[in-house]
């Protein structure tokens, strides 16, 4: 048997066999795509339906939206639109949303003899990926904390939050 290579389209670079050659008088079909192998013989019957296009579709135009590698939307004129961009739901973002807000802040150190567990009150002057910065009010002192000490956040108020992708805020 005749092996292929057909590199990394459509085979993922495994070696496939050679397509069979076409049984005399029945025609085969000719591949338009580079890297994929010819389609199998047609049926001697089916003939008549090879011509066959969807109507007012020119031959080679894809049918449905398009989208790029970025998720964007490509028109029928080759213009693309982007999807609209959300802010992930992580705690920094949440926390973010709510600058200028005063919360209790309950965290935990492991292998702390001094204290295991240690509550911050203050408000949320900044958040990153990996810390919050609070200051205490009545001091001005500023508290850098690290978000893998963080166990939860408390607040005395309604908090600014739209759940990412959803336009307002769901009811229950």
């Amino acid at each position: 048997m005749n092996y292929v290579y057909r590199g990394s389209v459509g085979n993922y670079g495994y070696m496939m066999p050679a397509p069979a050659p076409a049984p005399a008088g029945i025609p085969m079909p000719q591949s338009t795509m580079p890297g994929y192998p010819a389609a199998a013989p047609m049926n001697p019957g089916m003939q008549g339906m090879q011509g066959m296009q969807a109507q007012g579709v020119a031959p080679g135009t894809p049918v449905g939206p398009m989208t790029a590698t970025t998720g964007a939307v490509i028109t029928p004129s080759g213009t693309t639109v982007a999807p609209p961009q959300y802010e992930q739901s992580y705690v920094e973002n949440i926390l973010r949303m709510n600058l200028g807000k005063t919360g209790t802040f309950y965290m935990t150190y492991e292998n702390n003899c001094e204290w295991n567990a240690k509550i911050f009150r203050g408000v949320i002057e900044a958040a990153g990926r990996d810390h919050i910065i609070i200051s205490d009010p009545t001091t001005g002192q500023r508290i850098l904390m690290l978000m893998v000490n963080l166990d939860y956040i408390t607040f005395d108020e309604p908090l600014n939050y739209t759940y990412p992708g959803v336009i307002g805020n769901p009811t229950r």
